[in-house]
């Protein structure tokens, strides 16, 4: 009964310390990540827009639910191993800009992706700012020391690389 004990205490000392950790950091965040690309950008930008076929290269997305416009503005909902979320395209200027936000207020997390194309000689490159917020203390302490902010968006350009044929790694712009 001891040994219980001692592992319950310090699996709560253990959440106590993250929660403790994640009240230090801010609630909001802003990551980049930028890779290159051997495609124009019009290619770029219609690979990224073409939110049906996400799932053939994204990670972590199964499949994807194309929406109803709301106010004028496309929304898809993307599902995955962590369950569904959806997004809407708050801006899409072809080929070098689309902004998404996270549609779901009742997350614990959200904020927007901006994807940024620019020409480049023999291609293009795709730079993402993810402004984003975590309310959760004990999840923004997950977030930047035990997943980072960059991970989902470095998966994201390495597998558009994938789809183009291309081997990139992602850096920061």
């Amino acid at each position: 009964m001891t040994i219980v004990l001692r592992i319950l205490a310090g699996i709560a000392a253990l959440v106590g310390a993250m929660a403790c950790a994640g009240l230090t950091i801010p609630r909001r965040h802003i990551a980049r990540r930028t890779a290159r690309y051997a495609r124009r950008p019009e290619e770029v930008y219609a690979a990224i827009t073409a939110y049906e076929e996400l799932p053939q290269w994204q990670p972590g997305v199964a499949r994807v639910e194309i929406l109803p416009p709301r106010a004028g503005k496309a929304r898809y909902r993307t599902h995955g191993k962590f369950g569904a979320m959806t997004l809407v395209v708050e801006e899409a200027v072809p080929p070098r800009r689309v902004v998404g936000r996270i549609d779901e207020p009742e997350l614990g997390f959200g904020g927007t992706w901006i994807y940024e194309i620019a020409p480049v000689d023999g291609g293009a490159t795709l730079t993402i700012t993810e402004d984003g917020f975590i309310s959760n203390p004990i999840f923004r302490a997950l977030a930047r020391f035990v997943f980072g902010y960059h991970r989902t968006m470095e998966g994201y350009l390495r597998g558009l690389g994938r789809k183009f044929g291309e081997a990139t790694e992602p850096r920061p712009p």
